[in-house]
């Protein structure tokens, strides 16, 4: 049976897997995202701290390289902005989301990038990128790449904890979290200091509606996750990337990078 956006096919590969494939005898010893996930700690943005579950003993610390903007668009710019996305084909994709991209081909092994069809930013996007720069932190921030993910709880939706590349992608992730709330799941595999050791959670409460900008450690040393324990209703994400120093003026990729930002600044792009 075919889902509201029409697919029915799943595109998980490899280990990955969401609902659909599990169902099937051939990925059922697979099952990779169906634990309950116990959070350490969860963030305090007022604070910018790390705090404990109440009674584990753990005392809080600085989470450094998180930053929330609340309620960044409003209802009605939520309902105008899934509208057009849902205008659009969603592929499927690994773990049961569904994608629509808006960058360039890479082959981040081989670091290799093709253009192909990539035709930049949609055209949607320009006022979010103009608004998010408005802010101190996000001053200068020239994405070149948009990629619109949906997740439901019916799929199994889910992404397990990874680091996006640096080689391609620069120091600021940028996401946009729209129809629900959730929760970002940070992690460390073997902790840190004297006090934490082995894996270590934090939980980011992300609101509907909700920026979130990751920089510094929580960029390039935490991982990050959504679970599907915390994908409650349907959700829907565009995450913007921009550029890194070596794709910039004075980096070797200079020019590629001069190509790709003059693409994603005509906002005129379909999804590929």
């Amino acid at each position: 049976m075919a889902d509201k956006q029409g697919i029915v096919n799943c595109g998980c590969k490899g280990i990955r897997t969401c609902l659909l494939c599990e169902a099937s005898n051939e990925k059922r010893h697979l099952l990779n995202n169906k634990l309950l996930v116990h959070y350490d700690f969860r963030y305090d943005p007022e604070s910018k701290l790390a705090v404990p579950a109440e009674g584990s003993g753990q005392q809080p610390f600085p989470f450094p390289g998180v930053f929330l903007w609340d309620n960044f668009v409003s209802e009605s710019e939520e309902k105008q902005l899934v509208a057009k996305m849902d205008q659009d084909v969603w592929r499927a994709s690994q773990s049961g989301r569904h994608k629509q991209d808006y960058g360039p081909k890479v082959n981040f092994k081989k670091r290799r990038i093709h253009l192909g069809g990539y035709s930049g930013l949609p055209v949607v996007s320009y006022k979010l990128v103009d608004r998010m720069t408005k802010e101190p932190l996000l001053a200068g921030f020239r994405p070149v790449e948009q990629c619109n993910l949906d997740y439901s709880p019916e799929r199994g939706s889910a992404i397990d904890p990874h680091l996006d590349d640096s080689w391609l992608w620069g120091e600021r992730l940028v996401t946009l979290n729209l129809l629900s709330d959730t929760v970002v799941t940070m992690s460390l595999d073997e902790g840190w200091a004297d006090m934490h050791h082995g894996e270590v959670r934090v939980a980011v409460n992300l609101p509907r509606r909700c920026l979130l900008a990751m920089y510094g450690e929580a960029r390039h040393r935490w991982k990050h996750a959504i679970y599907r324990q915390d994908v409650h209703s349907r959700r829907v994400c565009s995450t913007f990337r921009e550029l890194s120093a070596e794709f910039l003026e004075g980096g070797e990729e200079e020019k590629m990078g001069s190509e790709l930002l003059n693409i994603a600044s005509s906002f005129r792009g379909v999804p590929l």
